[in-house]
């Protein structure tokens, strides 16, 4: 699995990344994905990611979680993930 966070100050650019990770994962905040990637889907969303950002301005964060790392996620409150692990603890 992973986690992709962003910051990206125009609308428009925002707006098309977040329509274009909806269609490889699930939002979990805001500004942040989850999704689960082949290592195949992984090069055609940095690709895809790419042609729409602007360097200079914008920032994305792609961060890869271990299955040990992914079964320990900790979520406080309700905002809890379709893609949560079964063993994760909701508090």
């Amino acid at each position: 699995m992973y986690v992709i966070a962003y910051d990206i100050p125009s609308n428009k650019r925002r707006r098309k990344v977040a329509e274009l990770l909806e269609g490889y994962g699930q939002r979990v905040q805001f500004s942040v994905f989850e999704a689960r990637l082949a290592p195949k889907q992984l090069q055609q969303l940095r690709d895809r990611l790419y042609r729409r950002l602007k360097p200079s301005e914008d920032h994305v964060r792609i961060y890869p979680l271990s299955h040990h790392t992914e079964a320990n996620i900790l979520i406080l409150g309700t905002g809890q993930s379709p893609l949560e692990p079964p063993t994760s603890q909701v508090i």
